[in-house]
């Protein structure tokens, strides 16, 4: 941290942004982890003393002030415990996060707008930057996908806990017979990659469309064809951008968040996991949800990863996800999938 330190005060550090960038985020995953170390740390001492004065006084009020000051420093504990967890390769840094709509027609995109609600609440909680990369709204309602890029320290460690298919059980707002539906929409959470080891013919591998941008992006942007569409030809992979006005900038873009998803690809299937994660048995359908939203006839959200459950569907959808995140980590922690 301290060489981190050093080259941010060094003369000239500000001419490259994009380097002094990276330093700068850098520094503040690390700081993320240590601070927080320091001051359990300190609050350990102090609460010790505490115990102390209470012994010394016999003061029953002031044992139970060390009690809640103590149940505190467990629990921030436990939080710091689990960024111990995240020592993947990219876990530290920022990514893209997308969401899909999956089997269901209008049911789904109107799940899929319903978690785009969710996450986005929860990137306030979490203090995540989120931008907007690209967007396809549903024919009648809702949203078919959405793709942002989040910043801020561990947002790729956390968010990738969320990768997989979620299904909302409900009565249909748009069913005036008013019957029970099942809606599937996935989410998908790639790393923002500077260097990647993929080698990638862009000439001869990949086909670039374009096309007018779609949805809130202001008249000009929906006036030329600046959005950018790259398949690769060999994976049948395909990623969007269209948040910005210059079609070059989309499509500097577009070609980062390609190299990261076929940086994925290729661990995906170093790992074995290529059919789970791109295939076909991967499909956002029936039996390859991560997670369960029932709303009807009764109301719960559970896991079907770690089982852990919350009656609290409201709180939920509202963005409190961070314990279904945690215990993920945890279960992940175990070496089980």
């Amino acid at each position: 941290m301290a060489e981190l330190e050093g080259k941010m005060a060094a003369p000239g550090f500000w001419d490259n942004q994009e380097a002094a960038q990276k330093v700068v985020a850098q520094l503040k995953a690390l700081k993320a982890v240590v601070s927080p170390m320091k001051d359990l740390s300190r609050r350990v001492e102090d609460v010790q003393v505490h115990y102390d004065l209470a012994r010394e006084a016999d003061s029953q009020e002031e044992f139970r002030e060390v009690a809640a000051t103590a149940q505190q420093i467990q629990a921030d504990l436990e939080s710091l415990e689990l960024k111990t967890l995240l020592s993947g390769e990219h876990d530290a840094g920022n990514c893209y996060f997308s969401i899909h709509a999956g089997a269901g027609g209008t049911e789904s995109c109107d799940w899929a707008e319903m978690m785009l609600r969710m996450y986005l609440r929860y990137f306030e909680r979490a203090g995540y930057a989120a931008e907007e990369i690209d967007r396809t709204d549903g024919e009648e309602a809702g949203v078919r996908s959405i793709t942002f890029r989040v910043k801020g320290p561990y947002a790729y460690g956390y968010l990738s806990a969320e990768r997989g298919v979620h299904r909302l059980v409900r009565i249909s707002p748009f069913d005036s017979q008013n019957r029970r539906h099942t809606s599937f929409s996935s989410v998908d959470v790639l790393p923002e990659l500077e260097d990647v080891d993929v080698e990638i013919d862009w000439d001869k591998d990949v086909r670039e469309d374009t096309y007018r941008a779609s949805g809130a992006g202001g008249q000009h942007v929906n006036k030329t064809s600046s959005a950018i569409r790259l398949t690769h030809l060999p994976t049948g992979l395909v990623v969007q951008c269209q948040n910005d006005r210059s079609q070059h900038k989309n499509r500097a873009e577009a070609r980062k968040m390609l190299a990261a998803k076929l940086y994925q690809y290729e661990m995906a299937k170093r790992d074995a996991e290529l059919a789970k994660l791109y295939g076909q048995k991967g499909e956002i359908a029936w039996g390859n949800q991560i997670r369960s939203y029932v709303l009807y006839p009764y109301q719960l959200v559970r896991d079907e990863r770690t089982e852990l459950k919350s009656p609290h569907t409201d709180k939920v959808l509202d963005g409190d996800l961070q314990a279904f995140i945690d215990e993920y980590l945890r279960h992940k922690a175990t070496g089980k999938k």
